[in-house]
This record gives C-alpha cells, structure tokens and sequence, in this order.
C-alpha cells in the first residue's frame, strides 16, 4: 500500500467518525484524480511517436488523440484508470498489421492530455467525437475502465460489429466497490459515497444502469464480444466478466488467463490472437483460432485456459512477441496541428 492511499484512509476514517458525508465526499474527491501520469514506457516509445497526434479540445482541456495505419476497417482502443495510449502499443502492432486503422486517445488527467480530474463520460464524449471525425467504427477494445466505457459507447452504435474487453468490469459498480474496499470505507460511508458518484454524472443510479451496466443493458444482439480476464486480477476480479460473458450468450467468447494478472494481458500472445480474430473475423474466428491452439482449453462455459509464459520479466512485464510476427517499426507521422472542441453528451 501506498503512502498517500495509507494517509486518505486515515484522513476518511477520521472524518468518518465526524460525519460520513465529509468521508464521502474525500473519497469522491480522490474517485475522479486518477493522480500521477504513467510515463510512456520504453518498450512503446516507437508506437507512441509513430502515432499521428492531433489534440481536440473537451470541457477547456486539450486532449491527445492518436491514429496509426490506414487500412479500411478501423478499431477504436480505450485506456484504463491510470493508464495511456501507449500501454496497448502491443494491440495497436497486431491491428495495423493485419491492416486496421487504430484511433486511440489519452483520456484527461493521463498521457500527454490536460487536466487533473476524469469520468466515464469523458472517455465517451471523446470517443463520440473520433467516431464523428473517422465515420465510426467497426470494432472497440478497451483495458480496464477503458472496457467498461467500450461497452457503454457500442451500446448506443449497432454500427460496432464487435467489442473486445481486457481485464474489465461491467458496470461502475465494480469500481466504486474495488476503491471502497482499497480505502475502507465503512457501510454508511459507502452508501453516501455511491449517491454522490451517480449525482456527480448527473444521474440516478436507476438512470446510470441503463446507461453503463452491461449485464443489466447488454449489447445489441448483432454486436459480439470477446471478454479476457485472468483468474489472479488482484485490481478487478473476474466476477463481473463471467456475469458479463453470461448475459452474452451466443454473440459473446470469455478467455480466462492464469498468472497474468491485470497488465500482462495486453502482451500476452494468445490474448493478442484473439483480439485480432474478433476485430477481423467476429467470434466464428475465435473459435477456429481456439480449435487450432493446442494449450487453449474448452471449457463449460465456453472460456479457454492460457498459460503464463515463462520468460516474463522480473518486473513482470513480457518481452517483445516473436519476431516473425511482430510488425516492423511504424515510421513517425505525429502531428499536433489540429484542435477540435468537443461538446457534451
């Protein structure tokens, strides 16, 4: 535990035995600053230049986006909490090297966008601005809180021919439980802290359910999805992709990992394969992927077992994928030319 989340829970169980409402209303404060940037790593420094940068302009703050290749069919790639960008460098490679257009952005208060605070309807007025600016999308990853605003934004677009989420939950209720169990918050604490979130977006938590929560809502019938999660996630547990894959049944896949944890996902060769099939070829690729890969396993509720690989890092970051099938470095085309103001959902 961290120094500044051991002395906020300090600060919130003092207040708390004040007035739960003053507890509440830190640990909303905290909720919406995703706090210090993650740097771009080394290993994405390439795909992060390659990138072509423009900035669009959302509620006075500057907002990086990003598109790499030029192929016809074009996939949007969300972020998580505390997140960048770059962190998906190794999605990004796999899509424009089977010839996708990948648009991305760094959500505000991370990466190289402006601001201290962010909410889930940043990440969705943003995304419906690229898809103004690209003519939409076919298809959505998103990582984490990146996940759950892929579901939320392809819900409302029968356009979105398949959405892939990565380590993801499938309503803000995950989240808001995860944060309030990391703080521990106390029952009365939590349920004020709740009301102050949903008022915080605008909504009733009525209203919000049929916005966000996927399993509630799910997606349209003609839009499939493909939910990887690893079983030892210690930042957000796979309940809520099993409930999600379960209220998917026939358009969706569920891949269940061992060992990877809540990152490595987004390298790991397998997961990689099968975000390239759904985004190309829908779930019917999926399974013939599956079918062919001997360590995938099928089991009863239609997931598949893939194992860690063994020459991970000591900092637990995986290497460089083979290099038969990894793509050659992108050329650098950023650019920071252009400033669109985005209005509000």
């Amino acid at each position: 535990m961290s120094a500044s989340v051991a002395a906020l829970r300090r600060s919130i169980r003092i207040s708390a035995a004040i007035s739960p409402t003053i507890a509440a209303r830190l640990a909303l404060f905290a909720f919406f600053r995703p706090g210090p940037k993650m740097a771009v790593h080394e290993r994405d420094a390439a795909t992060d230049l390659a990138g072509h940068r423009e900035y669009l302009r959302l509620r006075g703050r500057d907002v990086a986006t990003y598109r790499w290749g030029t192929g016809e069919r074009t996939v949007l790639v969300l972020h998580g909490w505390q997140g960048r960008a770059s962190q998906l460098a190794p999605v990004v490679h796999e899509l424009v090297a089977v010839g996708c257009t990948v648009v991305s952005f760094d959500a505000p208060a991370h990466g190289a966008s402006d601001g201290r605070r962010a909410d889930i309807t940043d990440w969705l007025d943003v995304s419906a601005e690229l898809a103004r600016r690209h003519g939409g999308f076919d298809a959505v990853v998103g990582h984490c809180f990146g996940g759950l605003a892929a579901l939320a934004f392809a819900r409302d677009d029968a356009a979105i021919r398949s959405v892939a989420v990565i380590a993801a939950a499938a309503s803000p209720a995950a989240f808001l439980h995860e944060f309030s169990t990391m703080l521990e918050l106390d029952d009365e604490t939590h349920t004020r802290f709740e009301r102050l979130f949903y008022a915080r977006l605008g909504e009733t938590p009525a209203i919000a359910i049929t916005h966000y929560d996927a399993v509630a809502h799910p997606l349209p019938a003609t839009t499939e999805l493909l939910v990887v999660h690893d079983r030892e996630d210690r930042r957000m547990p796979d309940a809520g992709s099993l409930r999600l894959h379960d209220a998917h049944r026939g358009q969706s896949r569920l891949i269940r990992t061992s060992g990877l944890g809540h990152a490595r996902l987004l390298s790991d060769d397998a997961v990689l394969d099968a975000i390239v099939e759904m985004t190309t070829g829908g779930v019917d690729a999926v399974d013939a992927v599956r079918s062919q890969a001997g360590d995938w396993k099928n089991e009863a509720i239609d997931s598949a077992t893939v194992a860690p690989s063994e020459d991970a890092d000591a900092d637990g970051a995986l290497p460089t994928r083979n290099p038969i099938r990894t793509m050659a470095p992108m050329s650098s085309t950023a650019s920071t030319a252009k400033i669109v103001t985005v209005q509000p959902r």
